[in-house]
């Protein structure tokens, strides 16, 4: 059989590619990637974090993936070594990193976990970039803030969105428009917009004052702001405009005007009862609708992550209940900061108390009480005031400020029975108050405080004493999610048995929960705690360390501690158990001492 001529057989597999190509192709096309800047104007503290947690809420709502990141511009590898007055709580991710709190609101809007890539500060680039030099990464070729700096942090911004798959990055430049500290990030947005002229978009959360001696809101603060921004190359789309009252159309139109913007890509943000609102409100003024058309996005490529109606019933339920109150003691050394009192430094407890409060249907009243009021007072005097809490919390901490008003406030609600749940530091403490009063150990104490107590109820881990002794404190803590057992029969085994109001169909026997500690219960004196009636109803997989202890309820309607932080994985929409059954106990207990 003759063989056809090979320029015949070419021209036929042209012309059918050709007309493949010709026709309409089934397969969608992947969109590129989108990112989302957020940045201050005018003062910190103005919400950028809620704004952020919310708009990132409300894309996910409508089927959009969505990461959020956190840039902090300080030079700090990470928030650990920070004094919680001056920054506020130290926030732990499952990979063990400790981060701003902003990330905490992030993982309770999104009701999902965080990775380490979701979170840069100006020492983690700082000291990659160095390290990358001195081995030399970079050829010999001198090593400098541009470009090196600039695409390190490129690189992270991209890298993020990559590990996380998501659709759209929301990125939060921490500190305002104008800090010197935090110019680097903005300029590597800024080479990310040229790069990707119609994927990115700058939303800038302002504040807009109204002195009282004027009784008028000034925008010029905010329109400063933005000029500034605009000097260093970069251009609003959308303002965020807060207020203790809501803008007006004449001031929407006026900073329109001068970051020659649209008037309803200027949102009005005032001041709320609530966070849990502000997705509400911004749903309202429809933000994702506007961030979405600004970003010229396709139809959403996934089903909603999350529903609007029941964030919107929860946001309401916070609030409601206003006929069934309980009261709750949080008991900490961090409130006091000059003349005000820090509740950021417990944000996560806080949250954690309100979300457990709406599935009992409660709303929580949340008192905070300074351990060092009762460092002096004996038992009467000054105690009173506790038993007006239907229950008490003592959170986590480090150091001996405080530490024996905490223990005190420890006993009077173990000896009176008021529903107690310590966190961290909180199970060390009533660990500690059990061996003094109960097994009459003199001068039990932790080995933080008191290295040559003759009780060392609480001491250091031994793989953690040669990096303490070099003075190496970054990197001596137990960090990160880890696995614990659960007792039979115990109160814990119980709460995590249930699942948001719902008897799993079988017993929880082993959880996971994130930890942010140095020392923990000397397995020494574990056998003789337990005889004296402490039950360990959580421990690590291998038995030797503790990580939940509690009284029988025979003994105490609600007496227990952790040694993880709870808080840390309490969701709006899905509390958590420990939470939830200590704001069960509290109340039972309103309703015993109103009955």
């Amino acid at each position: 059989m003759a063989r056809k001529p090979a320029k015949k057989i070419l021209n036929r597999t042209k012309a059918r590619r050709a007309q493949a190509a010709s026709r309409p192709s089934h397969k969608k096309a992947k969109s590129p990637h989108k990112y989302i800047f957020v940045i201050g104007g005018v003062m910190s503290g103005v919400g950028k974090g809620v704004a952020t947690a919310s708009l990132g809420t409300l894309l996910s709502a409508k089927g959009f993936k969505v990461n959020l990141v956190k840039v902090d511009p300080y030079l700090n590898v990470d928030a650990g070594t920070m004094n919680p007055t001056e920054h506020g709580e130290v926030f732990v991710l499952d990979s063990g990193l400790e981060t701003d709190q902003d990330m905490g609101n992030y993982e309770r809007f999104l009701g999902r976990d965080l990775t380490a890539d979701d979170y840069l500060t100006s020492g983690m680039v700082y000291k990659s970039v160095i390290d990358r030099e001195r081995a030399l990464g970079y050829g010999g070729k001198c090593v400098e803030a541009i470009p090196q700096i600039r695409d390190e942090i490129v690189g992270r911004y991209e890298r993020a969105a990559k590990i996380n798959g998501s659709d759209i990055s929301i990125i939060e430049v921490g500190g305002t428009i104008g800090d010197y500290q935090n110019i680097m990030f903005i300029e590597a947005a800024r080479v990310l917009k040229i790069r990707h002229p119609h994927d990115v978009v700058f939303m800038v959360v302002s504040y807009l004052p109204t002195p009282g001696t004027l009784g008028e809101m000034k925008t010029r603060p905010t329109q400063n702001a933005i000029n500034q921004l605009s000097s260093y190359g970069v251009t609003t789309d959308i303002v965020i405009a807060r207020a203790a009252t809501p803008l007006d159309q004449r001031r929407k139109e006026k900073i329109a005007t001068a970051c020659n913007i649209l008037p309803k890509r200027v949102i009005s943000a005032p001041d709320i009862e609530s966070i849990y609102d502000v997705p509400v409100n911004f749903d309202k003024d429809k933000l994702a609708d506007i961030v979405l058309e600004a970003l010229d996005c396709p139809e959403p490529p996934h089903q909603p992550q999350l529903d609007m109606n029941e964030w919107r019933k929860m946001a309401r339920g916070i609030k409601d209940h206003a006929e069934h109150e309980v009261h709750i003691g949080v008991v900490g050394k961090y409130f006091n900061t000059g003349d005000f009192i820090l509740s950021d430094a417990y944000i996560s407890v806080l949250e954690a108390i309100k979300f457990s409060a709406y599935a009992n249907k409660v709303k929580a009243v949340i008192h905070t009480v300074n351990a060092r009021d009762f460092e002096i007072a004996a038992n009467g005097e000054g105690f009173a005031a506790l038993d007006k809490l239907d229950g008490i919390i003592v959170p986590g901490g480090f150091g001996s400020s405080g530490i024996e008003g905490k223990l005190a406030v420890i006993k009077y609600a173990r000896e009176k029975k008021i529903p107690y749940l310590g966190l961290c530091y909180g199970m060390q403490l009533m660990t500690i108050e059990y061996a003094r009063d109960v097994l009459k150990l003199d001068n039990a104490h932790t080995t933080e405080i008191d290295p040559k107590t003759p009780h060392p109820i609480i001491d250091i881990m031994p793989d953690q004493r040669e990096k303490m002794a070099r003075g190496d404190y970054g990197g001596t803590m137990r960090l990160g999610l880890y696995p614990a057992k659960l007792s039979k029969d115990t109160i814990a085994q119980e709460a995590y048995s249930y699942f948001n109001g719902k008897k799993l169909p079988k017993a929880t026997t082993s959880i996971k929960e994130r930890h942010r500690h140095r020392y923990e219960v000397n397995p020494k004196y574990i056998e003789r705690l337990e005889k004296a009636g402490l039950v360990f109803s959580g421990r690590s997989p291998d038995g030797r360390l503790m990580e939940i202890a509690e009284l029988p309820r025979d003994k105490h309607p609600f007496f227990l501690g952790t040694q993880f932080h709870p808080e840390f994985l309490a969701r709006p929409l899905m509390p958590h158990p420990l939470f939830t059954e200590f704001v069960k106990a509290a109340k039972e207990r309103k309703g015993r001492i109103s009955n």
